[in-house]
C-alpha cells in the first residue's frame, strides 16, 4: 500500500547544532534541489534567519529517496524552530510526524532545548533517532555525547547516529535509518476526512496558505471544506505538495503532506492546530491537542515620528498575517503620543518582530519596557488582567496582585553552579533541584517570575557562565506577589512611558537607578528639573537637573552688595514662572536608557 513507502519526521536540535545544515543535506542527496538552488540554510526563507543562525518559522519540504531496498519512499521534512518561544510551532509540527532525528552537538552535548524538544516528542509518542553531528570538530567529544544520550533516552550506543552535516559524512546511513526506524503513517483515505494544520503563512495574491497533514479520508481539489475552531466553510481552492516550489495536485490522501489555499484572507482564519474537514458529511470531532497561542511578554510599540502612525498600524496588519502569535491593540501615551500594546510570545519573539518592523517596512519605532500579564484581585472581589501599568487601580481598591511564574530548566558545567544561583536569588527564584547528567554538565530547575526572567536574565547567565549555560521555561502557574507601581515624576507630572510594576523589595533601589540614568540624558533647561520617583503619594527617590544660568550680575561692577542681590532675587522669581509655565520634551534615549539600564548594571 502506498502509506509504507511514505515517511513523516522532524529534525529537533538546540539552536546553531546543525538542524538546517542536515536538511540541506537531505535535500541535496535526494536531488530534490538542483546544484544552481543550493545554499546554506535552504529551508530559512527571511533574511533575518539567516543572518542569525536560527530558524524562526516551520518549514515543510517532500523529497523522493531511492533506497538501498530497490524502492522510492516519499519523505516529508517538517522542519521546527529551535528557540523556546516558538515552542508552539514545534509541537504542532511534531504532531504531524511519526518520528524525529534528535540532533545533538559532538562539541557542545545536551542542551535545554534538546531536553524540552525531547519531552515534547515523548509526549507525541515519536520514534526517536538519535544523531550526533559536528563529529569532525577538534573539540568534538563524541564518546561523552554518546554516554548522555544513552543517560537520556535509554538507547545503546550502537543505535547512536554519527554524522557530519557540513562535510556530508553520514548522512546516507540516517537516511536509511528513517525507513527503517520510523513507521509508516497509519490512516484510511476512504475514512472520513481530518487534516491538521501545523502552519500558515500569508501570500499577498492568494490569502492564507495552510500547511496541513491529512490524517484520514482524501481531500480534494474543489471540494467544500470546513474549519472546526473558527466554524468557517471555504472551498479547497488549490492544494499541493511542498517541494522547493508548490506543486498543485488534485488530491491529498490520508498521511499525506501538503498545502491547503482555501480562499480565506485571514491567517486568524486558518489557526494552527486547528482540524479541516468536509463542510457536509464530514468528521464528528477535531483532532485533539488544539490550544490557542498566548502572549506572555507586552511591550508598547510607538513611531519615533507621530506621522509613522498609519504606516505602523499597516506593518503589523501585515506582520500578523505571517504571524499568528503576536497580537496588537492600539493605546495611547501622554509621553509617547499614538501607538500599539503588542503581545509576544517571549523577548526573542519581541526582538524579531522589531528588528523586521524596521527592517522590512521602514519603520523608526521605540518600544516600552516589557512587562506580563497581572492578576489583579480587587476588594469587590472581582479579578482584572493587567498588561499595562498605567491601568493598575489604586491601591486601596486591590486585594491582591499574582504574577505568572515560570520553571525554568538551566543546563550548565558544575563549577558555574555558585554563579547561576546567585543569579537566580538575585531575580527571586525558588530553587526546585540539581541533577548531574554526567560529571561535565548539571540540570538545574527553578521557579521564576516570568517578569524577572524577560528583561536580562538570558544575557547576564550567559556572562556569568562564558556562555556555557542553556535555559528553557515554560509557564507553571499565578502566585500571590507583593507588587507596587513605581511611577517616575518630571517636575510633579507623571510620565506613564516609564511606569512599571516592581516588586516590593526592589522598588526603593529600581527608583534610585532610573532616577539617576534619567538625570544624565535630560538636557538642562533654563529652569530646574526635578526627577522624582513615587509609589503612590510617596516619594521614594529624587534626583534634580540643575538650571542653565545666565550671569546676571556681570555688569555690575562696584557698588552695593544689595544690587546684586536684587538683580540675583529677580533671576530666582523669574525662573521659578518659568517652571510653572515650561515645558519639558523627554528626549528618545531617555527612553532607551531605562531599557538599556539593567544591563548596563
Amino acid at each position: 500500500m502506498y502509506l509504507d513507502y511514505i515517511r513523516n519526521f522532524s529534525i529537533i536540535a538546540h539552536i546553531d547544532h546543525g538542524k538546517s545544515t542536515l536538511a540541506d543535506r537531505f535535500l541535496e542527496r535526494t536531488h530534490t534541489v538542483s546544484a544552481r538552488e543550493l545554499k546554506d540554510q535552504v529551508l530559512d526563507s527571511m533574511d533575518l534567519e539567516r543572518e542569525r543562525g536560527i530558524t524562526i518559522k516551520s518549514h515543510a519540504i517532500r523529497m523522493l529517496y531511492d533506497a538501498q531496498d530497490k524502492h522510492q519512499y516519499v519523505f516529508n521534512l517538517i522542519d521546527t524552530p529551535g528557540h523556546v518561544d516558538f515552542s508552539y510551532e514545534v509541537s504542532r509540527s511534531l504532531a504531524a510526524c511519526e518520528g524525529v532525528l534528535l540532533v545533538v552537538d559532538a562539541a557542545q552535548g545536551v542542551e535545554a532545548q534538546t531536553l524540552s524538544n525531547l519531552y515534547l516528542a515523548l509526549e507525541n509518542d515519536l520514534q526517536i533517532i538519535p544523531v550526533i553531528n559536528k563529529i569532525d570538530l577538534p573539540s568534538a567529544q563524541t564518546e561523552s555525547v554518546k554516554h548522555q544520550l544513552v543517560e537520556l533516552i535509554g538507547c545503546h550506543e550502537d543505535e547512536i547516529f554519527l554524522t557530519s552535516a557540513k562535510a556530508g559524512t553520514g548522512i546516507d546511513e540516517i537516511m536509511e535509518a528513517i525507513i527503517k526506524y520510523i513507521p509508516p503513517p497509519q490512516g484510511d483515505p476512504n475514512a472520513k476526512l481530518q487534516v491538521l494544520i501545523f502552519d500558515s503563512v500569508f501570500d499577498t495574491y492568494r490569502g492564507a496558505i495552510s500547511f496541513i497533514r491529512i490524517f484520514n479520508g482524501t481531500l480534494r481539489k474543489g471540494e467544500p471544506i470546513y474549519f472546526f475552531n473558527t466554524k468557517k466553510e471555504f472551498e479547497a481552492d488549490e492544494i499541493g505538495i511542498l517541494k522547493l516550489k508548490k506543486e498543485p495536485v488534485q488530491e491529498l490522501r490520508a498521511g499525506e503532506v501538503g498545502y491547503l489555499i482555501s480562499g480565506a484572507k485571514d491567517v486568524s482564519d486558518t489557526k494552527v492546530g486547528d482540524t479541516v474537514t468536509h463542510a457536509r458529511k464530514g468528521a464528528e470531532k477535531p483532532l485533539p491537542g488544539y490550544v490557542d497561542v498566548k502572549p506572555m511578554v507586552f511591550s508598547g510599540i510607538f513611531p519615533i515620528n507621530s506621522e509613522d502612525f498609519e504606516d505602523l498600524r499597516d506593518a503589523l496588519e501585515k506582520l500578523t498575517l505571517n504571524d499568528s502569535a503576536l497580537s496588537y491593540v492600539p493605546e495611547t501615551s501622554q509621553a509617547l503620543g499614538f501607538g500599539f500594546r503588542c503581545g509576544f510570545l517571549g523577548l526573542l519573539h519581541m526582538e524579531i518582530v522589531q528588528e523586521r518592523l524596521e527592517r522590512e517596512y521602514d519603520l523608526s519605532i521605540i518600544n516600552t519596557v516589557p512587562n506580563v500579564i497581572y492578576h489583579v484581585y480587587l476588594t469587590t472581589g472581582e479579578m482584572v488582567k493587567i498588561d499595562n501599568p498605567t491601568q493598575l487601580p489604586p491601591p486601596g481598591q486591590i486585594e491582591r496582585i499574582e504574577e505568572p511564574y515560570i520553571t525554568a530548566q538551566v543546563l550548565s558545567p558544575p563549577e558555574y553552579i555558585g554563579g547561576i544561583m546567585k543569579l537566580s536569588q538575585e531575580k527571586r527564584a525558588d530553587f526546585k533541584s540539581t541533577t548531574y547528567l554526567d560529571p561535565s554538565r548539571v540540570d538545574m530547575q527553578f521557579d521564576f517570575p516570568l517578569a524577572e526572567v524577560i528583561f536580562d536574565f538570558y544575557d547576564k547567565l550567559k556572562s556569568s557562565t562564558r556562555g556555557y549555560a542553556s535555559l528553557d521555561y515554560e509557564f507553571n502557574e499565578y502566585r500571590p506577589s507583593q507588587l507596587v507601581k513605581l511611577d517616575i515624576l518630571i517636575n510633579g507630572e507623571p510620565l506613564d512611558a516609564l511606569s512599571t510594576i516592581v516588586h516590593q523589595d526592589k522598588a526603593y533601589e529600581m527608583g534610585q537607578k532610573l532616577c539617576r540614568h534619567l538625570k544624565e540624558v535630560i538636557p538642562r533647561q533654563m529652569f530646574e528639573v526635578a526627577i522624582q520617583a513615587a509609589i503612590g503619594n510617596k516619594i521614594i527617590s529624587r534626583q534634580t537637573v540643575k538650571p542653565l544660568r545666565k550671569n546676571v550680575t556681570a555688569k555690575c561692577y562696584g557698588g552695593d552688595i544689595t544690587r546684586k542681590r536684587k538683580l540675583l532675587e529677580k533671576q530666582k522669581e523669574g525662573k521659578k514662572r518659568m517652571k510653572q509655565v515650561g515645558k519639558i520634551d523627554i528626549p528618545q534615549e531617555a527612553f532607551l536608557a531605562v531599557l538599556s539600564m539593567e544591563k548596563e548594571d
